[in-house]
This record gives structure tokens, C-alpha cells and sequence, in this order.
């Protein structure tokens, strides 16, 4: 069985079209950067989700050729929201509570069941609810992303792990192994954040440990003065 999955994998690779190898290639790249946390992994994401479009359009995947099309416009946003920082700062990695996370997987419920009824009536596709549930998913987890939010890697984990058997189904076997690797990143990327994570939050401890600092300094400074003057009052009497 292994034996004919190996062949399987090397006939596709033959079969591979350029254009989806270069995205799979760049797409890793944007990975391999953004767990770095380089300004330059948005420029490898938005051409890379350019060419996925093609590829997914000409697979019947059409929600994922959408997806791609809003990676390309969110590589643009998050190249801009990283490159400004957030009121001025640096922008570095967070935590969000879990109230926006069932938000948005309640929002990514409703939006999948409309857009895959549509899907369903009107187009060919392959995989409408999963299509539907991946991409939205993709959407709120790419927004995540590009805030720096440390659970954009949980949410990829899973969307990572759905897109594999996906894409498997439809023999794009390139892109199957290309999410074979993501789940390997995914990985690094959370040990990589957290790690980033845990600094911003030592970090901000000491700041505000020095801010306090300072804030009691000029209290002491004057409890010093009075006990002084007292004394000095004192040994004159």
C-alpha cells in the first residue's frame, strides 16, 4: 500500500503544473517567515496566494480560490499593520481572550452553512461545507495573524489538518504534502510565539515595576526630608 501511494505521489509530481509549485514553495516560505516574525513573509504570501487562486479555480474548489484572493488582499493589510505597529510601538505578540474566539467560530458557523447552500445550488463544488467551513475559518485565523495574536496557531492547526484530507480527495498531492509541512511549522511556530509571548510579558512586568519604582521614589524622598527636620527639631530642644 505504501508502495502505491509512493507511485501516486511521483506520477502527481510529474503531472504537478508549474504554477502550483511555485505557490506551494512560497507559501512555505511565508510560513517559515511570519514564525520568525520578518516584514517579508507578506510579500511571499500575496504572490503565492495570487498563483493558488488559479490553481484552486481550475480544481472546482471555488471557495478556497476566493480564500486566496482575500490571503492576497490581507497579505497587503498585515504588511502594513506589522510595518506600523500598533499606536506607534512595536507590534509583538498577544493573547486574546476566549470571548472573541467563540465569536468568531459562531460567526464561521453561520457564514458556512449560507455560503455552502449557495455552493450547493449553484456551482459545481466539490466539497461545499467543508469548502465553506475552511475558508471562513482561514479568514478569521489570517486576521489573526496579522494582529499577532498567539492563537492564530491553534486555529491553523485545525484548518491545517482539514485542508490536508481536502485536497488529498481532489489528488492535489503537491499541496497535500505542502500541509504536511504546515502542521510540522505550526508547531514551531507556537514554541517560536509563545517563546516571543513570554518575553513581551517579562518585559511589561519590569517596565511597570520600574514605573512603580519611580512613582515612590519622590514619596520617600520627602517622608526623608520630614524625618530629618524633625530630628534636627528634636536635638535642639
Amino acid at each position: 500500500m505504501i508502495r502505491d501511494l509512493w507511485v501516486q505521489f511521483l506520477t502527481a509530481w510529474q503531472e504537478t503544473s508549474g504554477i502550483e509549485i511555485l505557490a506551494a514553495v512560497l507559501a512555505v516560505l511565508y510560513l517559515v517567515l511570519a514564525i520568525r516574525q520578518k516584514l517579508s513573509c507578506w510579500v511571499a504570501a500575496f504572490i503565492s496566494s495570487c498563483l493558488y487562486v488559479w490553481v484552486f479555480f481550475g480544481a472546482r474548489l471555488y471557495m478556497e480560490s476566493v480564500l486566496n484572493a482575500f490571503y492576497a488582499a490581507m497579505a497587503v493589510y498585515g504588511f502594513q499593520q506589522w510595518r506600523r505597529g500598533r499606536g506607534g510601538a512595536a507590534l509583538v505578540v498577544c493573547r486574546w481572550p476566549i470571548a472573541p474566539h467563540l465569536a468568531g467560530a459562531l460567526g464561521i458557523g453561520v457564514l458556512s452553512l449560507v455560503s455552502s447552500y449557495f455552493l450547493r445550488r449553484y456551482t459545481a463544488a466539490a466539497w461545499p461545507l467543508v469548502d465553506s467551513l475552511v475558508t471562513w475559518s482561514s479568514v478569521f485565523a489570517t486576521f489573526l495573524v496579522t494582529r499577532k495574536v498567539y492563537e492564530n496557531w491553534h486555529w491553523w492547526l485545525v484548518i491545517d489538518s482539514v485542508s490536508l484530507c481536502l485536497y488529498f480527495t481532489k489528488h492535489l498531492y503537491l499541496t497535500t504534502l505542502l500541509f504536511g509541512l504546515y502542521l510540522v511549522l505550526i508547531v514551531l511556530g507556537m514554541r517560536q510565539w509563545r517563546s516571543s509571548l513570554l518575553s513581551a510579558a517579562a518585559v511589561a512586568a519590569l517596565e511597570e515595576a520600574n514605573a512603580a519604582g519611580r512613582a515612590r521614589a519622590p514619596a520617600t524622598g520627602h517622608a526623608g526630608t520630614r524625618t530629618t527636620r524633625h530630628a534636627g527639631t528634636h536635638a535642639k530642644g
